[in-house]
């Protein structure tokens, strides 16, 4: 059993000094929170199961950080704060309900910090960590100072946390466990609604009421992608300023050129073009992501410019089409994209980025047994602008195997929709890496994709290709 959110808390005072403990603080939304609480001032500890890399940036913040778990480094605090992750028996919550400290999901914790500053967040089932990033730099180019918790790093920042004392406040509302329904929000963009977090909501139709709720609770800006059925449908029942590719949108991207792994746009405002963009990014799903942020920013008072001038400069999130090597004419790609329209936009992205790559090889690990069990079926077009397509087994991120659930049910999907499809099963972690080292040749990119352990495949075909060099060298010799 873990605990989610239930009912909402009162916030916590966070204008004053504060005694505060994060457990499993390893994690990326709960280490953003630790290093943003410590940033304005209060005392802050915090506890992961293991040593990570993200603990050295949190201790550097002025966390308390201790590996292991142990019930006395809760006594003293004013509140303790855990995620939907942490089991309900960890011994440091269970000791914080025994002495009577307060304990708070993540979720009361970050509408805590929401209510110190005037907050806009990013919401919706894909693109929230890259159009969020986009906001916080334009309004960071206005010369707005915005504080920030962003659900990955930002390439430009270095972090996904910072706290400023600014006005402002940018924040990823993440609504797999409802968090983005107990945030105090000025303002909001919405970037789409897709099937996801069935365990939490049950049905598709859950997950549409939940985001009509939460547009109904924010009195500032609601910006909406219109190119989104759903979002279209949300945004004319709640009055909404509307941004997309399509002419009937508020704030419409136009005249789209890609070319060698970036993107022109113009921008324009109810028929009026306020200039240029220039988007270092590949994939159209990112020009719609910068269209939210800049129609976002400039509803909030920035000049365009600025907002131009920023996203020319954008660098990237981690993890999202993040070219890690060329290596032998090859180009290694990681991207945390999981879910079937994220896939599809970032093989799209790749096809479509006039780089001219020679094939598109499309490496997935499907994560979550209960999330397969569900959406296993969904899969089978995902993989349409791929040359090659490989399939490795399900990343369990902590659920229970499910009998009968593996990998090869997506398998089984895509080669049922499209028979034709080059498709290679290697449930085996040393399987995938070496066929991937033999099978890359000069002017493929190689995309791995998911959110479990496939980041390091890059690294780990990368090492493999160096040692069959090494071996090519020797035989030769």
């Amino acid at each position: 059993m873990t605990l989610g959110v239930t009912n909402p808390v009162a916030p916590l005072d966070l204008s004053v000094s504060q005694r505060l403990h994060v457990v499993g603080v390893g994690g990326p939304g709960m280490s953003a929170i630790a290093i943003v609480l410590a940033e304005m001032g209060h005392r802050v500890s915090g506890s992961d199961i293991r040593e990570r890399s993200v603990l050295d940036r949190v201790r550097a913040a002025g966390v308390t950080v201790n590996v292991g778990h142990d019930r006395s480094v809760v006594h003293g605090c004013d509140a303790v704060t855990y995620s939907t992750a942490i089991p309900a028996r960890n011994v440091e919550l269970e000791e914080a309900q025994r002495t009577g400290v307060r304990t708070m999901h993540r979720s009361g914790m970050l509408a805590s910090i929401c209510a110190q500053a005037k907050s806009l967040a990013v919401a919706g089932t894909h693109g929230k960590t890259s159009t969020t990033s986009m906001l916080m730099l334009i309004m960071a180019e206005a010369g707005l100072r915005p504080s920030f918790v962003i659900g990955g790093d930002v390439t430009d920042m270095g972090t996904g946390a910072q706290w400023t004392g600014s006005e402002w406040f940018v924040v990823e509302a993440d609504e797999s466990d409802g968090t983005h329904l107990e945030l105090p929000l000025h303002g909001t963009i919405l970037t789409n609604i897709d099937v996801d977090h069935l365990d939490h909501y049950g049905t598709f139709e859950a997950i549409v009421e939940g985001f009509d709720r939460y547009l109904s609770q924010i009195d500032g800006p609601k910006v909406l992608c219109i190119d989104d059925p759903h979002c279209a449908l949300l945004a004319e029942r709640h009055g909404a300023i509307t941004y997309g590719t399509s002419p009937a949108a508020d704030f419409v991207a136009a005249d789209i050129t890609a070319q060698h792994g970036a993107f022109t746009f113009h921008l324009v405002h109810h028929g009026r073009r306020l200039g240029s963009v220039s988007l270092p990014l590949r994939g159209v799903h990112n020009v719609r992501n910068a269209t939210g942020a800049l129609a976002m920013a400039v509803s909030v008072g920035v000049p365009f410019q600025a907002a131009a001038d920023a996203l020319a400069k954008f660098g990237g999130v981690a993890r999202r089409f993040d070219v890690r090597a060329v290596d032998g004419g090859a180009t290694l790609v990681d991207d945390y994209a999981h879910l079937p329209n994220e896939i599809a936009a970032v093989l799209a992205a790749a096809k479509g980025s006039g780089d001219s790559w020679r094939r598109v090889v499309a490496v997935f690990q499907p994560n979550r047994f209960n999330r397969m069990a569900a959406m296993w079926q969904e899969y089978r077009d995902a993989f349409v602008d791929a040359d090659l397509v490989v399939l490795t087994e399900i990343f369990p991120s902590g659920t229970a195997p499910i009998p009968g659930i593996t990998g090869k049910l997506v398998v089984n999907a895509v080669l049922d929709a499209h028979p034709e499809t080059r498709l290679v099963w290697l449930p085996k972690r040393h399987d995938l890496i070496d066929h991937l080292a033999h099978a890359l040749a000069d002017g493929d990119v190689c995309i791995s994709m998911g959110c479990g352990d496939i980041a390091t495949l890059p690294d780990e075909v990368q090492s493999r290709r160096a040692e069959l060099r090494v071996e090519r060298r020797q035989h030769l010799s």
